[in-house]
C-alpha cells in the first residue's frame, strides 16, 4: 500500500477511536534541566507515575538549572541520580551528554533549543549522544514546542491496530504526519492524543 493509503487508514482509525478533536499539543518545559532529564530518563518508564513527579521536584529544587549552563553547574557538583531519585547510569550519562553537547553549541534556553533544532546538522549532532535515537530527537522537539510525531510503542501499537504494517521509524512517522494533515490536526496534538489513549492516561 502507498503511504497515502496507509495514512487514510490510520486517519479513519483515529476518528473512530478518538473522535474529531481538537487535540491539545503536549505540554513541555521551559526549565532546561527538566527538558534534558525528560528526554534522557523517559525511555521504558511510566511517565505519569514515575518520571513526571521527579521532573516537577527537580524544577522546584534546582531553579538555577532553568538554563543549560545552570544545569551543567548543578550536575558538576551534585549527583543527578540522587537529585532525580533515579539510579540508572546510562540515562544519567545521556543527560550529561545532551547538556554537554548543547552547551558546546551555545544552546542555553528553551527558545535557543527550539530554534537550534531547525537545522538538520544540529539534529544530527544531537544524535551522536549515546542514548539519543530518532524517537528521542522528535520527542525533545515536542518538549520545546516544535509539534512533531515521536513514534513510541503506543503509537506503533495503535497503527498496527489500524491495519498499518510494521514500518521503519521514519516511514511510520510520515504516515502519522500525513494522517494529521488529512484530519487537520496539529501533529504534536495528534501524537499526544494517541499516546494518552495507548498509555491509558486519556
Amino acid at each position: 500500500m502507498t503511504t497515502s493509503s496507509l495514512a487514510q487508514r490510520l486517519a479513519d482509525h483515529i476518528q473512530r477511536l478518538l473522535g474529531g478533536g481538537p487535540f491539545a499539543p503536549p505540554r513541555g518545559w521551559t526549565h532546561m534541566g527538566a527538558v534534558i532529564c525528560d528526554v534522557s530518563f523517559q525511555p521504558r518508564c511510566n511517565y505519569k507515575a514515575t518520571l513526571k513527579p521527579r521532573l516537577v521536584r527537580l524544577q522546584a529544587n534546582w531553579p538555577d538549572a532553568r538554563t543549560v549552563r545552570g544545569f551543567q553547574e548543578r550536575i558538576a557538583r551534585e549527583d543527578l541520580a540522587l537529585a532525580m531519585n533515579f539510579h540508572h547510569a546510562r540515562k544519567v550519562a545521556t543527560a550529561h551528554g545532551i547538556a554537554g553537547l548543547l552547551a558546546a553549541h551555545g544552546v542555553d534556553t528553551h527558545d535557543d533549543l527550539r530554534t537550534w533544532l531547525d537545522l538538520q546538522a544540529h539534529r544530527a549532532a544531537l544524535r551522536t549522544v549515546k542514548g539519543v535515537g530518532p524517537k528521542s530527537l522528535d520527542y525533545i522537539g515536542n518538549l520545546v514546542g516544535r509539534s512533531q510525531i515521536a513514534v513510541d510503542v503506543h503509537l506503533r501499537t495503535f497503527a498496527a491496530d489500524a491495519g498499518v504494517p510494521a514500518l521503519p521509524y521514519e516511514q511510520l512517522r510520515t504516515v502519522y504526519e500525513e494522517a494529521a494533515a488529512l484530519l487537520g490536526h496539529d501533529r504534536g496534538g495528534l501524537e499526544h492524543a494517541v499516546w494518552r489513549y495507548g498509555s491509558g492516561t486519556a
